[in-house]
């Protein structure tokens, strides 16, 4: 096993030293949603600070049927049976990973956590790439191929993943790539985990919005939780969508091992959140906005340095990518953007990617403003954009991108992808 503190949180709690030690950083390497709670989510919270005896493993009835409606009111309808609720979609992964067994396949690049947590549990991750312009997903040709070697050789792959939409690149695969990905599924027999935490963030209503439990449904597990879309990161609760009994039931038996059964007083709190009341419906648009008025705005200031990066569709990432400039890994390039401009990403190997590539992940969530007062002033902003202190960060990034640009050498000779990266231990 090779698994150190999370990319992520390890990058977060450097930033917040440095910030301590009086250094000016901007923070782009965290992907907390960066609002505050809505106060009617505190108020049921707090009303619900007596229940303290342990509930059902599955998670409270009266969350469960609410997570029913939620994906029901989206055309899939849920039997509340086949929900489990968990102390964050994070640790229902975990979970996943434990029930369904074998080898996974991740798109690469891909969410920091999932190949970890598939080290964790022994197996091994089958990293491919994603299709041009639409991460989230291992492209399905690949996929088959991928596979169908892999067990060649004795392995035993199981599953597949796609995050809808992705981090880190912030796109939406399109119906086509989730139809024939879910047919590819099919074909070999693998178990497909949809992690759509970000489902209620695609920027644009035009967009559109397949998962692949519309057309795989009697094979498609969706993940999903709070912690995006209300940014109730600290409050851990999570939701699971299971596809049939079996698999619940082996995933229950992992959980009550684990966590228990999900904190009693968050569970009343979420059960009010997934029933989608008018003010939280109300919230949750406002925030959609927010983040991508502000994602596109880092999008254009990126584009406007030269930087290649695909348009971002939904929740707050952005992948760019800076080859042609004179670093020998995203790891180094991502240590200069810090040392020398108080700039901080995370660098694309800690998604899967090549450390030569010099990709990085921009999360722009944190941009917002440092207090609640000036989080509430940006969600209720026309232009949020103008307020001073967003605009002072999007300055920030543009002075760093400015002096990159002397950086810059000739591009390297472009290397086509291999069929598969080469996959974690396990």
């Amino acid at each position: 096993m090779n698994v150190t503190l999370s990319a992520t949180l390890a990058a977060n709690e450097d930033i917040e030293r440095r910030r301590l030690a009086g250094e000016r950083v901007l923070h782009l390497a965290f992907g907390e949603a960066g609002l505050p709670v809505h106060p009617a989510l505190r108020e049921r919270l707090a009303a619900a600070s007596g229940h303290n005896g342990y509930g059902p493993v599955a998670g409270a009835p009266a969350l469960r049927e609410a997570a029913s409606g939620y994906w029901s009111r989206r055309g899939l309808p849920t039997d509340p049976e086949l929900v489990v609720c968990g102390p964050g979609s994070k640790p229902l992964l975990y979970g996943l990973l434990l029930a369904v067994g074998g080898d996974i396949v991740l798109p690469m690049p891909s969410w920091v956590s999932y190949a970890a947590q598939a080290d964790l549990v022994g197996a091994r991750s089958l990293l491919v790439p994603a299709p041009d312009g639409e991460g989230g997903v291992p492209d399905p040709e690949r996929v088959a191929a991928a596979v169908t070697h892999a067990r060649a050789q004795g392995r035993d792959v199981r599953s597949l993943l796609v995050t809808l939409p992705d981090n880190p690149s912030g796109t939406l695969a399109g119906a086509s790539t989730i139809r024939r990905i879910a047919e590819v599924a099919r074909e070999l027999d693998l178990t497909i985990i949809s992690d759509e935490i970000y489902r209620d963030l695609v920027h644009s209503p035009a967009t559109g919005f397949l998962s692949p439990a519309d057309v795989a449904p009697e094979r498609t597990v969706i993940t999903s939780g709070l912690s995006k879309s209300l940014a109730l990161g600290g409050w851990r609760i999570g939701v699971a969508r299971l596809p049939s009994a079996g698999l619940r039931d082996r995933l229950l038996a992992v959980a009550s091992e684990i966590w228990s059964s999900p904190a009693a007083p968050v569970q009343q709190a979420a059960a009010y959140a997934y029933t989608e009341p008018p003010e939280l419906v109300e919230r949750i648009g406002e925030s959609r906005r927010l983040h991508g008025t502000v994602a596109r705005a880092v999008h254009e200031r990126l584009v406007r340095a030269g930087v290649r990066v695909d348009a971002p569709q939904g929740g707050f990432y952005l992948y760019p990518d800076f080859t042609g400039l004179d670093f020998a890994s995203s790891a180094d390039l991502s240590a200069y953007l810090l040392d020398r401009h108080g700039v901080g990403v995370l660098p694309g190997h800690a998604f899967g990617d090549d450390p030569a590539a010099l990709r990085t992940r921009v999360a722009t969530s944190l941009l917002y403003g440092e207090t609640t007062r000036r989080r509430l002033a940006a969600l209720g902003a026309s232009d949020p954009l103008e307020l001073p202190w967003i605009s002072a960060s999007l300055d920030h990034l543009s002075e760093a991108l400015a002096d990159l640009r002397t950086t810059r050498r000739p591009p390297r000779p472009q290397v086509r992808a291999p069929l598969v990266a080469a996959p974690t231990t396990g």
